[in-house]
């Protein structure tokens, strides 16, 4: 069966009782299915199922997968004393079946970030209402020697629905994938984050994964000119069916905030000052379907409405009472359970703030799933079918020589925690100061010249 086991991972000496992990496992569960089905709908969220297993079996697993797990992961052990996991679908193969399929199945796997650009009044510094958190995140990332240099992805671009800015945005996440892209080949990853590796050299190899998928007569000899074409075929895929809509419930309508409140580009992204190099400063913004993925996920990123600048003051009020009255921290339901009722109290949309732990409540619960979106990831998966294979109840998206049915899902959907609140407010302000002190002083005329970069600067005092 083609299914994937999770298991919880601790920090080593932090032991949790059996019960105390059903609880957990069963909340992760109950957020996927009453609350995160409603905002993206029936077809893309997969919550999965708690299931029990001879601790034998977790045992010996646990061993066979320690040496593949990355060593920035091993600060935590994995869960081998409860017997519980969830099982999943494995996303990396198409949803439309239960079992594996005997065909070549392609996976892209996209963590698009946060999709548009804080409009509201509470933010305190004006250069976050013209560039992005991701695009000033880059520099901050670089700086702390987490990547090598920045990436020329801007989420922006690939939440605007315009054809031209998307394949840029897919482009530039082929370039520098970071952690927000993966691509796998019949479940064995094949391409995704490595620093350190030639972009050419990559996509070569990439190309060459590729080319059976694509130009299966193989009519297409190798080459710069082979690598760049079944690239683009591999983008315009990706960009058709993103744009697509799979679903046809209604779930995911849920209107939260007009798109057009907030500004549809972002000044830092490298498209955009492509645009104004040549002269042009119209971007078009197409606007995304109703009914698509990235649709959905962007309503769900702008529950956001306050910022975290506006939200922290409501968090330290919700903390205040819960110091006086911990009792009712079960009744908040800030820790689950997450059903029907949980939802419900999250359509409030109101940003008038009548000074009540009510409102606050609201606002904070909205704040944890607004960041759950905004970290999830879409697992498009594709396999090539022939003309007479491709029924009208699988969907379909057609390239220049062959033809895939696809499936569209989300993951990576556990309600961010309560108490990160705090730390997400820190890491705003040092992304703001670093990209004022570093990036924006650099690209100002008046203060580059000022701050030449990498210049020594005497200063001579002189006496008066």
């Amino acid at each position: 069966r083609c299914v994937v086991l999770r298991f919880l991972k601790f920090p080593p000496n932090q032991n949790k009782t059996s019960e105390e992990i059903l609880h957990h496992l069963q909340n992760i569960v109950d957020f996927g299915k009453h609350v995160m089905k409603q905002f993206f709908g029936e077809n893309y969220v997969h919550h999965g199922e708690i299931i029990q297993l001879p601790l034998d079996f977790v045992r010996q697993l646990c061993l066979k997968i320690q040496p593949e797990r990355p060593e920035s992961r091993c600060d935590k052990d994995m869960d081998t004393l409860s017997g519980y996991a969830m099982c999943l679908p494995n996303l990396t193969r198409l949803q439309t079946y239960r079992f594996v399929e005997h065909r070549p199945i392609l996976c892209i796997e996209i963590k698009p970030k946060c999709g548009f650009i804080p409009f509201s009044s509470h933010v305190s510094q004006e250069i976050k209402h013209k560039v992005c958190r991701y695009c000033m995140h880059q520099h901050l990332k670089v700086a702390n020697g987490k990547w090598k240099r920045p990436s020329k992805y801007c989420p922006l671009d690939l939440f605007s629905g315009n054809k031209q800015r998307m394949h840029f945005a897919l482009k530039s996440l082929l370039q520098e994938a970071q952690n927000n892209l993966k691509i796998f080949k019949n479940g064995e990853p094949i391409y995704g984050c490595k620093d350190d590796q030639d972009c050419i050299s990559d996509w070569n190899e990439l190309a060459h994964h590729l080319k059976p998928f694509f130009f299966p007569s193989n009519g297409l000899v190798s080459g710069p000119q082979c690598t760049r074409t079944i690239v683009k075929e591999l983008i315009h895929v990706i960009t058709m069916t993103l744009l697509s809509s799979t679903d046809a419930c209604r779930a995911g309508d849920m209107k939260t905030v007009p798109v057009s409140q907030g500004r549809s580009y972002c000044e830092a992204s490298a498209f955009n000052k492509e645009l104004v190099r040549n002269g042009k400063h119209k971007l078009e913004s197409s606007g995304l379907p109703r009914g698509c993925l990235l649709y959905k996920t962007l309503q769900a990123q702008m529950l956001d409405m306050l910022d975290i600048e506006g939200l922290y003051p409501l968090y330290s009020r919700l903390e205040q009472y819960l110091e006086e009255f911990p009792e009712e921290r079960s009744t908040l339901q800030i820790d689950g359970p997450y059903n029907e009722a949980f939802y419900e109290k999250l359509l409030d949309l109101s940003t008038e703030d009548d000074g009540t732990v009510a409102f606050a409540l609201t606002k904070v619960q909205q704040y944890r799933i607004a960041m759950t979106a905004k970290d999830c990831s879409i697992m498009i998966a594709l396999s090539p079918c022939l003309q007479d294979e491709c029924s009208e109840q699988r969907p379909v998206v057609l390239t220049s020589k062959s033809r895939f049915t696809f499936s569209v899902s989300v993951l990576d959907l556990d309600l961010k925690p309560y108490e990160s609140i705090p730390h997400q407010y820190k890491l705003d302000g040092k992304i703001v100061n670093y990209y004022l002190r570093n990036v924006q002083a650099k690209d100002d005329p008046v203060m580059s010249s000022l701050f030449k970069e990498n210049e020594d600067c005497t200063l001579v005092l002189h006496k008066v």
